[in-house]
């Protein structure tokens, strides 16, 4: 179902990849941050160029709409963001993603593919890490399937809170 433009005035939530390394895993990413009105951050550096045509083709053609923006590292975005939540995505926590109320605005942030968010900004960010619960067969899912998992629960529950104010 398709949702009027007046429906998505502001954007919803901002996705933030630290040092992504696989362009069509950005590209996808692009493409649900569209898909969500939600805008895409990219933390320094990236294992490659914008004008990677794995990048541009598994992002279709939604790029001239996608709100993109670049931070030198992971103070830079922190900074950006102070008056809003930011949540670190990684497999060593224990905090369960849907257990968490997310806001409009909130930040979500995903290491790179091969590594995750390195450890020391996890300890130090600890009570804002979340996990999506995975079987103990695999080391992780694919960070595009991570993204949509946990932007697309942030937009069910913001859409739970609008609605709600309507029910007697």
């Amino acid at each position: 179902m398709k949702v009027s433009e007046s429906q998505w005035q502001e954007t919803t939530f901002r996705i933030a990849l630290y040092q992504p390394e696989i362009p069509a895993n950005t590209g996808n990413i692009g493409r649900l941050c569209v898909g969500a009105n939600a805008e895409l951050h990219i933390i320094q550096p990236m294992r490659f160029l914008l004008t990677d045509k794995h990048l541009k083709r598994a992002g279709l053609d939604y790029w001239d709409k996608l709100s993109i923006r670049f931070h030198e590292n992971i103070e830079d975005l922190i900074d950006s963001f102070k008056e809003n939540n930011i949540y670190y995505c990684t497999t060593k926590s224990d905090n369960v993603y849907y257990k968490r109320q997310f806001k409009k605005g909130d930040v979500f942030v995903f290491g790179p593919e091969s590594r995750g968010i390195p450890e020391e900004i996890l300890k130090k960010y600890w009570d804002n890490t979340i996990n999506i619960p995975m079987s103990e067969n695999i080391r992780s899912l694919n960070l595009a399937n991570s993204v949509a998992i946990i932007l697309y629960e942030g937009l069910r529950q913001i859409s739970e809170k609008k609605h709600s104010q309507y029910q007697l």
